[in-house]
């Protein structure tokens, strides 16, 4: 999302990172028990996968993350007044760059004087599933991580 970002940036875009918990706690990255390790936590996230992105944090009891959806990797769009104009359960860059280039190709459109008019969209969209990827990340939070997903998930 780092090169995302970094595409769309000189066009007006911002984007940023919500760092709500940890997903998969483990041994090395466990629950949440208060801010400062919150913070800590965040700051990792920006040292070890290198988000480039500003990272905001959530308050410890997720109350952003339950606003917006309470997904594990959500990502929103949001236009220039507030409104969401795109909501995703999954962050997935292809998805994202779909949607910004046309967004912004609506704000040109509209800019030559185009009368838009705007209407609701369903779709699914694809993802690759890294399994190998997933599980390194699992792996870095600790065996108790890897244990209780194998467990719930086989």
């Amino acid at each position: 999302m780092n090169a995302v970002a970094d595409q769309f940036a000189n066009r007006g875009v911002g984007s940023y990172f919500i760092y709500t918990h940890e997903a998969h706690p483990g041994e090395n990255y466990p629950h949440l028990t208060s801010m400062a390790q919150k913070f800590k936590h965040a700051y990792a996230l920006r040292d070890v996968l290198g988000v480039k992105r500003p990272i905001v944090v959530d308050a410890l009891d997720g109350a952003c993350h339950r606003t917006y959806g309470s997904m594990p990797n959500m990502t929103w769009i949001f236009n220039q007044s507030g409104i969401p104009v795109y909501k995703s359960d999954w962050s997935d860059a292809s998805s994202v760059v779909n949607a910004l280039s046309y967004f912004l190709d609506v704000r040109d459109r509209r800019k030559r004087g185009d009368r838009l008019a705007p209407f609701n969209v369903h779709r699914l969209d694809y993802r690759n599933q890294d399994r190998q990827a997933f599980y390194h990340g699992l792996e870095r939070n600790g065996p108790k991580a890897v244990r209780e997903f194998k467990d719930a998930f086989g």
